[in-house]
């Protein structure tokens, strides 16, 4: 009898702040009980309902320091004063018991996982298994409107983070997918369908 076993795949997503990735995102994993989110290690304090381990993996500014320099993160980046980083040994434990990997991440991380996926001999069974997406609106007009519709930021907030947003769009080549997130339920049809033919394409025969 033939048997089809599938190899756990490792799933970057970035996208400019208001292309609804998150909605995208949260609709996958709770789909699908073999996706998990990463879980990130920060050095910014917990905030209220936060749990170690599970919300993010919270460290102080000498033991990140001290990760960095052992390269032991998949990829680090500081934002807003805060250091954030993807410990390889969190993803490859995930990979290791079966679970896919979804991060979540900008276009900074997600170059810094190539390029350890490509110099990191102890990466380079990951390199079958990765698959990244770039979610882009469909205009910078569009994003525009959508983070003035949230009601959230002020207009100097969202100038900045518009102004971010064409930067990213620029690197939207360097990924295997684009998404544009015009119609919400047909962007989840397309996500939906990377997912699966990427599920296919894993599989091997085993005895």
């Amino acid at each position: 009898m033939i048997t089809l076993k599938r190899t756990p795949m490792l799933w970057v997503v970035s996208a400019p702040s208001g292309a609804g990735k998150t909605t995208l995102c949260d609709r996958l994993v709770a789909e699908h009980d073999t996706i998990i989110y990463s879980v990130s290690c920060t050095t910014r304090a917990p905030r209220a309902g936060e749990i170690d381990g599970k919300s993010y993996i919270f460290l102080t500014e000498d033991a990140f320091a001290e990760r960095v320099a052992a390269g032991a993160f998949l990829e680090h980046a500081q934002v807003h004063g805060n250091y954030y980083g993807t410990l390889k040994e969190t993803v490859q434990d995930a990979l290791a018991a079966g679970r896919d990997v979804l991060m979540d991440i900008d276009v900074q991380g997600a170059a810094q996982i190539r390029h350890a996926l490509q110099h990191d001999p102890a990466l380079a069974p990951l390199q079958s298994a990765y698959v990244d997406i770039f979610i882009a609106p469909p205009s910078l007009h569009d994003l525009q409107l959508r983070l003035w519709g949230r009601g959230q930021d002020e207009e100097a907030v969202i100038t900045k983070r518009l102004a971010k947003a064409a930067e990213e769009l620029r690197h939207w080549r360097d990924y295997q997918y684009v998404i544009v997130n015009d119609r919400l339920e047909d962007s989840y049809r397309v996500l939906r369908s990377i997912w699966r033919a990427a599920c296919h394409r894993t599989h091997r025969l085993v005895d």
